[in-house]
């Protein structure tokens, strides 16, 4: 399964998830910076990374949303290629138009570093159908900007139409609306989540929960 990695200035998880697609791909995935124009050929996902792309200035990934690589993910997703967000790459895929919605300041106005509980509400995407829908998974969080929000018709389409693909189970970590942590596209190819699978994809490391995610993934490529 050949995996790409889009690398920012200021990416600082993108080594954890080119780590987590080798282990789970089982081939170490190109690492493509931002200022590329093309992805390598044959991609069967793309992944864009956590971290603090170019410092946060202006909005969370409002920049590295207009980077000259993201033309061609944006084309890669419409061709019905998955890409997965994670942190702030959920902000970037926002930022770029391919998911709906905005991540504001947490609620608390305050960085949330932790552990949290994830309720799987679809096993129906290329990236959750290792889960059981209703299950419950516990992924880490890291972030300042991860409150979901979205106007009230957005919200009803995303929750219509099975679209919110995880969601903080007890406490909620930084206030989204109807508790979501990741969202899926209107096709289900791009998923954008706060809460990190690649730093809980090895039960060495503390758990393995979002080892399940990736495998998902390249299930999906065989298929």
């Amino acid at each position: 399964m050949k995996a790409a990695v889009i690398v920012f200035p200021g990416s600082n998880c993108d080594r954890d998830l080119a780590v987590a697609f080798r282990d789970a791909f089982g081939a170490a995935p190109a690492m493509v910076w931002h200022k590329e124009t093309s992805l390598p050929d044959g991609l069967d996902v793309i992944g864009v990374p956590g971290g603090f792309s170019f410092g946060d200035y202006l909005r969370c990934g409002a920049i590295a949303a207009r980077s000259p690589i993201m033309a061609a993910v944006s084309a890669f997703a419409g061709r019905g290629g998955p890409v997965l967000g994670i942190c702030n790459g959920f902000q970037v895929l926002i930022e770029a138009g391919l998911l709906p919605g905005a991540l504001m300041r947490n609620a608390g106005l305050a960085f949330v570093c932790r552990d949290v509980t994830l309720k799987v509400e679809t096993s129906a995407s290329p990236f959750t159908a290792e889960y059981r829908e209703g299950e419950t998974v516990t992924f880490p969080v890291a972030h300042h900007d991860g409150n979901f929000v979205a106007d009230a018709e957005t919200l009803a389409r995303l929750e219509g139409e099975g679209r919110v693909a995880f969601r903080y189970q007890g406490a909620n970590p930084n206030g989204s609306m109807n508790a979501i942590a990741g969202v899926l596209s209107e096709n289900r190819r791009v998923l954008g989540l706060m809460p990190h699978p690649e730093r809980a994809a090895d039960a060495a490391l503390g758990g393995a929960d979002g080892a399940r995610l990736l495998r998902s993934l390249a299930g999906a490529a065989v298929s």
